[in-house]
């Protein structure tokens, strides 16, 4: 697929503004090595404010983070210290092991926060809050159980099938038309790309051209393909009719979209049963599978309040 050059590419213009408005919130770009083997790039304050609770977004599949969090980032900041990293294979975040699990990606952000987000005594006083949506709801999940109730305070899962089983797979294939899950979550093709905002969004998009598709296409999905794919295939949850998951001891939010087409919302109210005794369901009207997106007024009030009970 030929590429357009990066000074008439919508997609890397909007990437540019993307990156302002997270300067603008106070954030800075950062990467740091957690082990020997992994390097994660992240979004981090300027200026750590020691009164503040620290707050992680941890994105989902797809684009890196800077184009899934940037209206959290700017209602946030004012509010925690907010830190936004991109998952290994997301944005700069690499790494040489050969792990591929959403518990190794879980494990990665865990060193992360010992590392840079609780480093200093201030920080070790107080716990710290995770918000994942999609994939990242599958990593926020491992993130609390490895760090448990003593250093993990709220967790928020938004639009994540943490609870999936094997048919849930195969119905989501259905819904799409394809027969591979990469062709949906690594669209290479504008038609791939159709069908995953078709069911990501709930509004019908107007006709958009093939080359301005494949823009973005590029922009968003060419880096790491292979390693990605790799990821897709590392995803531990969905692979047996058996739930495997367990309850957190955290209190839960869990926020999804009304009309969501990837987990449908049925999904939420399941996951609301199993996930724990704290677990709490908030269902966002007019809003598919990214209601941080299309609804992220509602999405953004719901989650402070949720939060700033214990900050």
């Amino acid at each position: 697929m030929l590429s357009i050059p990066s000074f008439m590419s919508i997609a890397s213009l909007y990437e540019i503004y993307l990156r302002r408005c997270f300067t603008a919130a106070g954030l800075l770009s950062q990467s740091i090595a957690v082990d020997d083997e992994t390097t994660i790039h992240f979004w981090g304050p300027t200026t750590k404010s020691p009164n503040k609770a620290c707050l992680v977004l941890i994105h989902g599949f797809g684009p890196m983070a800077i184009w899934q969090w940037r209206k959290q980032v700017q209602f946030f900041a004012p509010h925690f210290n907010v830190y936004v990293p991109d998952l290994v294979f997301f944005g700069g975040s690499t790494t040489r092991s050969s792990e591929r699990s959403e518990k190794f990606q879980a494990a990665a952000v865990v060193k992360l926060v010992e590392k840079v987000v609780v480093a200093d005594e201030e920080s070790k006083k107080k716990k710290v809050h995770v918000i994942g949506t999609s994939y990242g709801g599958f990593v926020a999940y491992q993130v609390a159980r490895m760090m448990g109730v003593e250093r993990v305070g709220k967790v928020v899962i938004a639009s994540s099938g943490v609870n999936m089983r094997k048919r849930d797979n195969l119905a989501l294939l259905e819904r799409a038309g394809l027969e591979r899950i990469e062709d949906l979550m690594m669209p290479a093709k504008p038609q791939h790309f159709r069908k995953l905002m078709a069911l990501s969004l709930s509004r019908r998009l107007h006709y958009l051209p093939d080359f301005f598709l494949a823009d973005f296409i590029n922009k968003l999905y060419s880096d790491n393909r292979k390693e990605k794919m790799e990821l897709l295939k590392g995803v531990s949850l969905g692979r047996e009719e058996a739930l495997n998951i367990s309850p957190l001891q955290q209190e839960v939010l869990i926020v999804w979209g009304e009309h969501d087409r990837i987990f449908p919302v049925q999904m939420a109210r399941e996951l609301r049963e199993v996930i724990g005794k704290k677990a709490s369901l908030e269902v966002i009207k007019d809003a598919s599978h990214v209601p941080q997106i299309e609804k992220a007024a509602e999405f953004n009030n719901i989650i402070l309040n949720f939060l700033k009970g214990c900050t």
